[in-house]
């Protein structure tokens, strides 16, 4: 077999091995855990491999990138004058001077051997990964990784250099791929999921995920002209007047200068039944402290301060430090689930 023939044989062999670097290097970039780790929890030794390979993602690039860099250069030096020399031999029939054939003959396998190794060696596989990431990436990140092993060292080195010039300009490389979405992707996946009817929302619960993240305490508040307040000396029979005139459990007791400072429950004062714990003051250790926040926090913020304190009311404080308002945990989880009703609230 003669030593043109080999040549055309190879950049068939090359464009297959820069075609598999390709995609190999786009599948792990792109696939998703989500749909790898099932696999991989049900025994797939490629998802658990696929899964390793996405871990360590400067590492798999370090070998595509080698490998692609490989067979791109032998195709160039190897391939590319085994097809010009065929072409030298039909072209000398046509009585042109060989300096001009040559010419001819180089520029036509230069374009040629450029379009097979773009399109069949770059571009089709890089579509292909793209279109179906996750099982282009159990199909080709094992083999991938063994080849990351068998050249361990080059790679290593290759690696590390690299890792340390991004350094260098400040950059901190990631070993993981990011395979999660973003928040406003999540939001258009599922609006369109809705939109297409494939995905139901009933209740509201998915839309007011997406709001909750994106409002503050000042969105939920409620302003102090809006409030049953309690004076500090209100009794246990003042509690059970406000539950019988305005159907609500939780009532909000003011200092001795009117402002907000604690609340309490009406389980709270029920047991004081006797005449004179009845007509008395609500003691100090049945009273709960209110928790304190910014109107400008994000409400996500203040859930987690609520649940930290255990509280279910929060004063909200201005730019100034003024109490303004109130934030009731209630408002902030209807935000999430929808309408909560308090249950002692009378119908309307």
């Amino acid at each position: 077999m003669s030593e043109d023939v080999w040549g055309v044989i190879w950049l068939v062999v090359l464009l297959v091995g820069n075609a598999f670097f390709v995609g190999a290097e786009f599948a792990v970039i792109s696939a998703r855990r989500s749909q790898i780790e099932p696999r991989a929890e049900r025994g797939s030794r490629a998802a658990k491999t696929t899964l390793w390979a996405m871990e360590h993602a400067t590492l798999m690039l370090a070998t595509s990138q080698l490998g692609i860099t490989v067979c791109s250069l032998l195709i160039l030096n190897v391939s590319e004058p085994a097809i010009h020399h065929l072409l030298e031999v039909p072209l000398g029939l046509t009585g042109l001077t060989p300096e001009l054939v040559g010419i001819i003959s180089f520029a036509i396998a230069l374009a040629f051997v450029t379009f097979l190794h773009v399109v069949f060696g770059e571009m089709i596989p890089k579509n292909i990964a793209f279109s179906v990431p996750d099982r282009a990436a159990l199909i080709l990140a094992p083999a991938l990784v063994a080849v990351s092993r068998v050249l361990g060292p080059v790679i290593w080195t290759l690696n590390t250099a690299a890792n340390g010039i991004l350094r260098l300009f400040g950059v901190q490389p990631k070993d993981e791929a990011t395979s999660t979405y973003t928040l406003d992707e999540v939001a258009n996946i599922v609006e369109q999921s809705r939109r297409e009817g494939t995905l139901e929302d009933a209740s509201g619960t998915l839309a007011g995920v997406f709001e909750f993240t994106e409002k503050t305490v000042a969105d939920v508040d409620v302003p102090l002209g809006d409030i049953v307040l309690l004076p500090a000396s209100a009794t246990p029979a003042d509690v059970q007047s406000a539950v019988a005139a305005h159907g609500y459990s939780r009532y909000i007791l003011t200092d001795a200068d009117g402002e907000p400072d604690s609340y309490v429950h009406m389980k709270d004062v029920m047991d004081l039944a006797t005449p004179e714990a009845f007509r008395a003051p609500i003691p100090e250790k049945r009273r709960r402290r209110l928790a304190t926040v910014s109107r400008t926090a994000e409400l996500e913020d203040a859930l987690a301060l609520l649940r930290q304190r255990g509280a279910h009311v929060a004063r909200t404080l201005d730019e100034h430090g003024r109490t303004v308002g109130l934030l009731y945990l209630e408002d902030v989880i209807e935000i999430l689930v929808g309408e909560v009703e308090d249950m002692t609230s009378r119908a309307a």
